[in-house]
């Protein structure tokens, strides 16, 4: 009987664990805002949009990727921002920028070694970095514009309130999103509505 208690408290103390993980993504703010409020958007909204976004397309467009895949990809690409933190593209600090790679390492080594038991959460983490087969390149795609989708439905206010142009976002997206040809073509539209109203959305 106490052998049983004692397991199950193990099993506790684990689910515990993950759950403070996943509340402490939720406190991971992002640079963007969210819509019509005046806070910052964090991981686990994102990450949850992120998954919703990838099933809405894969079941419209009938993609023949793996969906399992796709979902674990989707849901697990920022969980090291839990101790790598959120690293704005549009920073000035070169340095912060550059350490990126160094930190989100770094930090997927960390969740290694508080969560063995979850080999399947740390495959998807690193075949998200390795960009290794076309669902996560897929996912990886669909990441870049997925808040551009967002900030254009709240009228352009976070490209507007960070100085953020047009052709910032075109550089800053074009060649990472050209790696998954289910989304290239919604990006391609993207920018073609953008530069319409350019003036609208980037303030002039």
């Amino acid at each position: 009987m106490e052998s049983n208690i004692t397991r199950m408290n193990q099993k506790l103390a684990g689910l515990f664990s993950f759950t403070r993980i996943i509340a402490e993504l939720q406190s991971v703010e992002r640079v963007i805002r969210v819509r019509g409020g005046g806070r910052w958007e964090n991981d686990v909204e994102h990450s949850y949009s992120l998954a919703m976004l990838a099933w809405y397309i894969l079941e419209t467009e009938r993609l023949p990727l793996d969906r399992d895949r796709v979902f674990r990809y989707a849901l697990a690409h920022d969980l090291v921002e839990v101790y790598a933190g959120d690293t704005y593209i549009y920073s000035e600090d070169m340095a912060l920028l550059e350490s990126k790679p160094a930190r989100e390492k770094e930090a997927a080594l960390r969740l290694r070694r508080e969560f063995p038991e979850m080999p399947e959460l740390h495959a998807a983490i690193e075949g998200y970095v390795r960009k290794e087969d076309a669902e996560s390149r897929f996912v990886y795609a669909l990441d870049k514009i997925e808040p551009v989708l967002k900030i254009y439905l709240d009228g352009g206010r976070t490209w507007q309130e960070k100085g953020v142009t047009l052709a910032m976002l075109y550089d800053s997206k074009r060649e990472k999103v050209a790696l998954s040809p289910e989304i290239q073509p919604y990006f391609d539209e993207l920018i073609s509505l953008l530069r319409k109203e350019e003036n609208k959305f980037f303030g002039g």
